[in-house]
């Protein structure tokens, strides 16, 4: 019925004495507003664009530089020494006019130049990167100096890309310490035979090919504006043409203790408001930058593409599809889709329009149409079989217009029908919420959004993100502020529903069209078949670590990520009885256009430590013992400052394995064959581990509020017979791990991994504590005596 009220708004009868025409005074009112907030939209994108073009300057500043100039014209002083005023006309001006007209045209030009030298001073400034390396706690005067200066021209109140433009490129490392730090990294990894081999193919590759492929990879750094993110972005997720689900995307889960409400319709109400106010301000830059101790600023162009993003399957490769300002999403519930307006009048639906019109999904009892339950599964599987099924059956009529609808929607939502979440009378309850994020019944998630949001019956919330547009702390940045505002914002009714007054008079959803051919069916049920297979093999286990955090890892002066790696490197010994190479992402988003590197976390160093953690301890001399472990703490910290060092150098644009692979594609564009780089880029990573950062902890008072922790999120294992380990650091005694392996590897068993992880970190921890003892003993607080008194 709402669909006919709406239909009737414009009528128009001819009749033999004219037309008639009816208007209906709400739809004038709808159209009115919807224009009016368009303008007021375009008018704040248009000043926002101004103050992040002119930024560290302001508008306000060039007519400060005007009112000077033109106050020299009193002091008879021509500032521009004559250089403006020859290439004005003479026969239409006056002498005052020129004159006026030469002083602002200097002041304006001036001004320019003042914004430029700002700029190459701030980004000469931001290519700086001595802090970096420097003791945690300890700031060297120069980088004192250095922390002035950029605080100095980093301006006032800089909105969301105001510092893109100041970002420096990243560096070109040379081919001598790229390949210095790659044999470092396989040293421990290979016998002598297989070492000395790896010698001779770099050595060869350095005095032969390497100079040539340099040359055009630092060609291409002056002329892009990041040599490596273009070609990460299309060969290591673009190109492949294997399943992304599981394999590629990932997915973070919704708060580990709190559900704020059990009612599924309003807790996707308030969280679909929210992201719509995120999107508002990312639109028009309004958040305020991520930066780094405060004030080194981080690139944010990955966040231009966080809605309104689909990936679009391709013969050869796939390609991102970007669009701005769509103004509906789509919603999938037990096999159907619906298409669900978000604004009316020029605004956002309310969490209260939205709840209801979740809830009419919910309650509509009609059946999937033919072949419309598992379409889905066409971006679950083989990315051929999807390409050539889009193009054949998706052209033309109701498919295309359906496709077209979930394609250009703000994102995806699916209304689950299967409650999950962390319950801690269900050990295994996390492992179930993982799985059903990860990949779900393979159907029920289109994979080739940026970001599909799941909502379950119980309220929980979860979202699975397609990786190839951005990396997780770009979405993780909003999903922090989703969940802030849920909570802390928004808020819900004593009965669980979402705060306002209910607006019956919406439209309801639209049920998008299909007609599925029977050829069709069966494309569609066998990549749900290869789907599910995949899905079926992955073997997850989260761990909920809550013996100690943050807080006394940093009392043993040590990284809390270097922490976790060796006890990552410990478990991974004791599990496979081996070491394995190890990828550790790490950020490079403090230059331009910046996304990842790779920490090669198995190093000669952990390796050491490793081995000495498992001698045999002797049994019969206690202070053998206790030597035992003075060494192995020693180890530890050489270990961890090791990682460390490894960490700041990928960093800042020195890491290994970014440079190999760009140099891998230059010698395939120009047909140069080098066994060396075949051999790396064939190395498998059976350990792949990935830290979820916390980066706006301001939202969220974790000390007041405690339980509004959110329990991170995780991704499918890399190799067939390795793990994946993605782990958060939550508040100051709290860290969760996300294990995932395959059922099908006879060697791998993610639950046996967690253990392991935690035994690993309590041995550590353990190393820390007998010190602390050894330390308060020779500090004659208290005699071996009186300790042995004490437990008499």
């Amino acid at each position: 019925m709402a669909e006919a009220h709406q239909a009737v708004g414009f009528q128009f009868t001819v009749r033999p004495d004219g037309v008639e025409l009816k208007l209906s005074q709400e739809v004038i009112k709808n159209i009115y507003l919807s224009g009016l907030t368009a303008w007021k939209k375009r008018a704040i994108q248009f000043k926002n664009g101004v103050l992040a073009g002119v930024y560290p300057a302001s508008p306000s500043s060039w007519l400060i530089v005007v009112i000077a100039m033109m106050s020299s014209l009193y002091t008879r002083v021509d500032p521009s020494l004559d250089i403006v005023v020859p290439f004005l006309s003479r026969d239409c001006m006056s002498v005052q006019t020129r004159a006026v007209l030469s002083a602002i045209l200097f002041a304006t030009g001036l001004w320019l130049f003042l914004i430029y030298l700002l700029r190459y001073t701030l980004k000469a400034l931001l290519s700086y990167h001595g802090w970096i390396f420097e003791s945690h706690g300890k700031m060297s005067t120069s980088t004192k100096v250095w922390l002035t200066l950029v605080k100095m021209f980093s301006g006032r109140r800089p909105l969301l890309y105001s510092f893109q433009a100041s970002l420096p490129r990243l560096p070109v490392p040379s081919v001598d310490d790229t390949i210095h730090r790659y044999l470092e990294s396989v040293r421990p990894l290979l016998v002598s035979d297989e070492y000395d081999q790896m010698v001779t193919l770099a050595k060869e590759f350095k005095d032969s090919k390497a100079a040539q492929l340099q040359r055009y990879l630092i060609l291409k750094s002056w002329w892009a504006t990041n040599y490596v993110s273009d070609w990460w972005e299309e060969y290591i997720y673009l190109r492949s043409r294997s399943p992304i689900m599981v394999n590629s995307n990932f997915y973070i889960m919704d708060l580990l203790y709190i559900t704020p409400t059990h009612r599924q319709a309003a807790r996707a109400g308030n969280m679909v408001h929210a992201m719509l106010q995120y999107r508002r301000k990312l639109e028009r830059g309004e958040h305020a930058p991520l930066r780094a101790l405060g004030t080194v600023p981080m690139c944010s162009t990955q966040m231009e593409r966080m809605f309104n993003t689909t990936r679009l399957p391709g013969i050869e490769t796939d390609a991102v599809l970007h669009l701005t300002d769509r103004k509906h999403l789509i919603v999938y519930h037990k096999g159907r889709f619906f298409q669900v307006w978000l604004y009316t009048g020029g605004r956002h639906l309310l969490p209260s329009e939205l709840e209801l019109q979740f809830q009419r999904i919910l309650n509509d009892t009609s059946e999937p149409q033919q072949g419309e339950l598992k379409l889905a599964a066409l971006t679950a599987g083989n990315r051929v079989p999807w390409a050539r099924a889009r193009s054949k059956y998706f052209s033309q009529g109701l498919n295309k217009v359906s496709l077209d609808a979930i394609e250009s929607a703000a994102f995806f939502l699916t209304l689950d029908d299967e409650p999950q979440g962390y319950d801690q009378a269900r050990p295994r309850s996390l492992d179930s919420y993982a799985k059903s994020l990860l990949h779900g019944k393979c159907y029920d998630r289109w994979f080739d959004k940026s970001f599909t949001l799941i909502s379950y019956p119980n309220g929980k919330m979860g979202i699975n993100v397609e990786h190839s547009w951005a990396d997780a702390p770009i979405v993780g940045h909003m999903w922090e502020y989703v969940l802030s505002t849920d909570c802390f914002h928004l808020g819900y009714t004593e009965e669980g529903h979402c705060k306002g007054d209910v607006n019956k008079g919406l439209p309801y959803p639209s049920r998008l069209q299909w007609q599925i051919p029977v050829e069709c069916k069966s494309i569609i049920e066998a990549s749900y078949v290869s789907a599910k297979r995949i899905a079926d093999d992955v073997d997850f286990y989260g761990c909920l670590f809550h013996e100690f955090g943050k807080g006394l890892i940093k009392k043993c002066r040590t990284s809390p990520d270097a922490f976790i790696q060796m006890a990552l490197q410990l478990a991974q010994f004791r599990d496979q009885g081996l070491f394995c190479l190890t990828y550790e992402s790490s950020m490079t988003r403090m230059f331009r256009d910046g996304r990842t590197e790779t920490v090669r976390s198995c190093t000669s160093e952990a390796v050491a430590f490793v081995k000495a953690m498992e001698m045999s301890p002797c049994l019969t001399a206690l202070d053998s013992e206790r030597s035992d472990n003075a060494q192995r703490l020693a180890l530890f910290r050489k270990a961890a400052d090791k990682h460390q060092n490894m960490y700041r150098l990928a960093m800042t644009g020195s890491g290994i394995d970014r440079h190999l692979l760009c140099l891998y594609i230059i010698s395939k564009y120009l047909n140069v064959d080098s066994p060396f780089l075949k051999k790396v880029l064939s190395e498998p990573w059976r350990l792949s581990t990935s830290q979820t950062p916390q980066q706006q902890l301001n939202l969220v008072d974790i000390k007041k509020f405690p339980k509004y922790v959110g329990a991170g999120g995780g991704f499918g294992p890399v190799a067939d017979d390795g793990y994946g380990v993605s782990y958060i650091i939550v508040g100051e005694n709290l860290i969760t791990f996300h294990i995932s392996s395959k059922f099908s590897c006879p060697h791998t068993d993610s639950y046996r991994f967690g253990q392991h992880i935690q035994k690993a970190m309590l041995d550590i921890q353990a190393l820390f504590t007998e010190e602390k003892q050894r330390q308060t003993v020779e500090n004659g607080k208290h005699t071996p005596l009186e300790n042995g008194k004490k437990h008499i």
